[in-house]
């Protein structure tokens, strides 16, 4: 996941208007994009008063900030070693915020591949619960999300947000709360997926591809819906694997 990036500017002259108006949240995310960008991998990550007075906000502002990402694993407070960044290992990549800004960083295949590899264990067995336990109505919204497909291919929706749409509502349609605190990440993550393999493709996602794993949870067919779903993200971590050969 080594990738070279172009670093944050943190210097003293920041202004707290930099931030936006939530300056604890706009804080959150300067520093938190500087940690995973790899700001302070070759310096210590100031204290509390460096960070006050380097974005002119309060104590308890930076306070706020640090505790924040301490909760989100990119750092720890050690006796007498002050606040220090965690390895990446520590990270909680299922957190949304973290998750961006990694997606943020200069692009990564090898990170895209992981994103999919996951989506592969997960979103086949999502559409084979919905086939089973989807409502009228979480097949409804299932619906809606390729109906939504089929009208950005004719340019009257957004492509992106369609697509997201879709595979969340077959995620939420799953009845399993395990399964359904995967749209979060899914929807962040699936904005850069998407992007990397529409340009590659030079079109968007198959709304057939898509159909097919619908009309599979509306004939409740869980072992078809599971192939749908299956076909969909195999064929993404193809163009991955195609992108990476010389």
């Amino acid at each position: 996941m080594a990738v070279s990036l172009e670093q944050p500017h943190l210097g003293q002259d920041d202004a707290p208007a930099s931030l936006g108006r939530n300056l604890t949240y706009g804080l959150l995310d300067n520093l938190g994009r500087a940690i995973v960008t790899g700001r302070f991998d070759s310096e210590a990550f100031p204290t509390e008063a460096e960070l006050a007075k380097r974005h002119g906000v309060s104590r308890s502002v930076t306070r706020e900030a640090v505790k924040m990402l301490t909760a989100k694993g990119l750092l720890s407070a050690r006796p007498r070693q002050g606040t220090v960044v965690q390895p990446t290992s520590s990270w909680n990549l299922f957190d949304t915020d973290v998750l961006r800004w990694l997606l943020e960083r200069q692009f990564s295949v090898d990170l895209l591949k992981q994103f999919n590899q996951l989506r592969v264990a997960i979103e086949p067995e999502a559409a084979a619960l919905a086939a089973q336990f989807a409502t009228s109505e979480e097949r409804k919204r299932i619906g809606d999300g390729l109906d939504r497909m089929a009208a950005a291919e004719r340019g009257e929706d957004d492509t992106l947000e369609a697509d997201i749409a879709f595979h969340v509502a077959i995620l939420r349609a799953s009845n399993n709360p395990f399964y359904a605190q995967f749209r979060d990440v899914v929807s962040t993550a699936l904005r850069t997926s998407i992007r990397f393999t529409n340009r590659i493709k030079g079109r968007t996602a198959s709304v057939a591809d898509h159909a097919a794993v619908r009309d599979a949870i509306d004939a409740r067919d869980p072992d078809a819906a599971r192939r749908a779903m299956r076909h969909i993200i195999g064929d993404v971590l193809t163009l991955i694997d195609d992108a990476e050969k010389p």
